[in-house]
């Protein structure tokens, strides 16, 4: 029997969620939350196998709600160290949404879109520990992982100095091989750091890297 916790903070919907999951044979429904806040006060004792959650929902969020069953961590008791899997069931195919809810620790992302029997296939594999994602998420996510990164463009000054770096010479080492000034190295630095969005040298030569700029 598959134990399963609903979550989505409009009452027809989570109604009809739940309306829908009953009449299912080795499908029981624990409990049911319209919040993010509410459904982590009641899962820890509910004790579920699957949590059926939205995403967008006012307070704590669907994303936020996964992280913390994902990882146990529920108001009031001490830490479980195996949360119940999360199915993400919404209306949003954001990608950001997507990737932050799969981040958080979710099982799987459905659309509600999608057919009933779809929904069930998913709660059943979640439950079994499997992975479910509705196919224009899992297309999107190929998509994203394929998507070319194009990387930042150095002069060849910006270049030769960062492999240096990289190569573990100091500010004033560099200066002394290319006989230019300090401050000039300092300078080209500066622009090779904006130019890759990091913020310190060994970041900067582990993000070249990363674009092909360096080997």
């Amino acid at each position: 029997m598959s134990r399963v916790f609903v979550v989505d903070d409009h009452p027809i919907v989570r109604a009809g969620i739940v309306g829908l999951l009953e009449t299912e044979a080795g499908i029981t429904v624990v409990g049911e939350a319209a919040s993010g806040e509410n459904a982590l006060e009641l899962i820890a004792d509910a004790r579920p196998d699957v949590v059926l959650m939205d995403l967008r929902m006012p307070g704590l969020g669907g994303v936020e709600a996964t992280r913390r069953i994902t990882r146990g961590e529920y108001p009031g008791s001490e830490r479980v160290p195996a949360g119940p899997g999360v199915l993400v069931f919404t209306t949003y195919e954001d990608d950001e949404q997507i990737l932050s809810a799969i981040e958080a620790g979710a099982s799987g992302y459905l659309v509600k879109a999608a057919p009933a029997a779809e929904l069930i296939a998913g709660v059943r594999a979640v439950a079994a520990g499997h992975t479910v994602l509705a196919p224009s998420i899992a297309a999107q996510l190929v998509a994203r992982v394929r998507e070319p990164v194009e990387a930042p463009r150095l002069t060849p000054r910006e270049t030769e100095i960062l492999a240096l770096v990289a190569q573990g010479y100091s500010n004033p080492s560099i200066a002394a091989r290319l006989v230019i000034g300090e401050s000039t190295v300092k300078t080209h630095l500066l622009h090779v750091f904006e130019k890759l969005e990091v913020s310190d040298r060994t970041r900067a030569v582990t993000r070249a890297m990363e674009c092909g700029i360096l080997p």
